[in-house]
């Protein structure tokens, strides 16, 4: 894969580029800021960028805002990134376009190498991948829930989708058939009141309604 790093950190940066070289990945651009990011995307249209939520000069949401703009200028462009706590409302901005290809993770993530570099694929691929930990806290809810029709299994399910899990991989999770997955999914369709679309653009709204349940 052809990648972009934005990583004011130059030790994680330079350790980032030396982990996908090593897996027969190419980086094309190593960027320290947002609008180093956003050219880079622009020039390059590469197939995933990894992106630092936080960066100068205030070092909040410098990164983030850059992705999103980043997914303006080349749309769909895949962006996978990385923070160091839990921040919900960063993944729920993320996802506002529900073009899907997005990923949000935990630094400490990285260390665990083959379960960064699959999240990598699949945000390159076009899925939507949260971090575990940040699906985790999500059962923190405000106001009404709508997910409150969801049967235990079905939240299950759904949370298995926010992280960019595929049927055949929800599946093998939960020890059901593959059918018994998609039955799964097609209830939740159903009870969200998704109507009937492309099957990815569904799955990113169901995400977004398990963000903002």
């Amino acid at each position: 894969m052809r990648i972009v790093i934005a990583e004011d950190s130059l030790l994680l940066r330079e350790g980032l580029i030396r982990l996908l070289e090593e897996h027969g990945h190419q980086v094309v651009a190593a960027v320290g800021d947002g609008p180093g990011l956003v050219a880079a995307v622009v020039e390059h249209r590469p197939d995933v960028s990894i992106v630092d939520v936080r960066m100068p000069p205030s070092h909040t949401d410098e990164g983030l805002r850059a992705a999103v703009q980043a997914r303006r200028l080349v749309p769909r462009t895949p962006v996978l990134v990385l923070s160091q706590y839990v921040e919900v409302s960063y993944a729920d901005d993320l996802l506002a376009d529900r073009a899907g290809a997005v990923g949000y993770l935990l630094k400490d993530r990285v260390a665990e190498i083959a379960e960064f570099l699959d999240a990598l694929a699949r945000v390159a691929a076009g899925r939507t991948v949260l971090d575990p930990d940040v699906v985790a806290q999500l059962v923190i809810r405000r106001g009404p829930d709508p997910l409150a029709g969801l049967t235990p299994r079905e939240r299950e399910v759904l949370g298995l989708m926010a992280q960019g899990r595929s049927n055949t991989a929800i599946a093998r999770d939960i020890v059901v058939t593959e059918g018994a997955v998609e039955k799964h999914i097609r209830s939740i369709f159903l009870k969200l009141d998704l109507p009937p679309d492309t099957e990815a653009h569904r799955r990113v709204m169901a995400v977004l309604a398990y963000l903002r349940g």
